[in-house]
């Protein structure tokens, strides 16, 4: 793993819709001055769920984390974006990868920082599980 000082820089997908965007503050930090995992786990969760929440066209609940790493640090300041695309959708679940990137520097250079894979359930009006309503199928 390189280091903060030394992050390999990359390019920031093109092909990819940004879910969400924001600058964490300084009230983000953990004890040794980064930005706190929690934090970011948390964002991830959000970001996660809006691709989720349009396929299945309503209310999802988070099931599982089935995957997550960080990659580097989250500094104060840094404007992180979070691409999200689904990976599998099943009867009542949908299953998004979701990775971060951190755009810092002057001059501004971009550093992949976190990826994940989450996995969300359609709920129903009463919590329950629901078939996740695919475009495809609508109104059948």
């Amino acid at each position: 793993m390189t280091t903060p000082e030394d992050p390999i820089a990359v390019t920031l997908p093109t092909d990819r819709e940004v879910v969400l965007r924001v600058v964490p503050m300084p009230s983000d930090v953990n004890s040794t001055g980064d930005i706190f995992g929690g934090w970011i786990m948390a964002q991830v969760d959000i970001a996660g769920s809006i691709p989720a929440f349009r396929l299945a066209q309503g209310r999802v609940a988070t099931v599982a984390v089935n995957s997550f790493v960080f990659k580097q640090p989250v500094l104060v300041g840094d404007l992180v974006s979070f691409y999200a695309e689904v990976a599998r959708v099943g009867r009542t679940s949908v299953t998004v990868n979701v990775e971060v990137f951190a755009e810092r520097g002057i001059p501004q250079r971009a550093v992949k920082v976190t990826e994940a894979t989450l996995t969300y359930v359609a709920m129903d009006e009463m919590r329950r599980p629901r078939p996740v309503r695919s475009p495809s199928v609508e109104g059948a």
